[in-house]
């Protein structure tokens, strides 16, 4: 096979992330799942304090419920997992095809994936009911940058038992 094998899973994971940007919010609406699966109500006490603005709208228990609430942590918690893994995947298949300094190939991912969660913030402007925010490629920078510290962590681990 070659090299280009290795390319399968980041490219992969990009397509995943295109889909999902080409996805309406009422598809992705999870709310309607928590209220019917889970009651969350016990939440309400521990959330109330919470309020802040988030891309001009209020993050609050009062203004969102308690399963809106939720569901804003687990989709901006989404943002920062999604480019996590697209960052070790890109460093992983830089890695196994190019011969350049470790070092360079980690920067290299990272400039790649903010560049990739650009514009797919970018792609969400032209999808209905959804709205680009920059406020979300730095929530996905964060991602990339998070798996640039999980390289250096296992890289120093594994020199250190060398």
């Amino acid at each position: 096979m070659g090299k280009w094998i290795y390319w399968v899973l980041p490219l992969s994971w990009m397509g995943v992330i295109y889909y999902s940007s080409s996805q309406p919010y009422q598809e992705q609406d999870i709310k309607p799942m928590l209220s019917n699966f889970v009651d969350l109500s016990f939440l309400d006490n521990y959330v109330s304090w919470i309020k802040f603005t988030y891309h001009q709208s209020e993050v609050s228990a009062a203004a969102l419920g308690v399963n809106g609430l939720v569901e804003f942590f687990i989709r901006k918690g989404a943002h920062v997992t999604v480019f996590l893994v697209l960052m070790l995947l890109v460093y992983v298949a830089l890695v196994k095809t190019i011969s350049k300094s470790r070092n360079l190939l980690i920067l290299i991912a990272l400039l790649s994936t903010i560049c990739y969660a650009a514009l797919d913030e970018i792609h969400q402007g032209f999808t209905p009911n959804r709205t680009p925010f920059l406020g979300d490629v730095v929530l996905d920078s964060v991602g990339a940058l998070l798996g640039v510290g999980i390289i250096l962590v296992v890289r120093s681990s594994l020199s250190s038992k060398e």
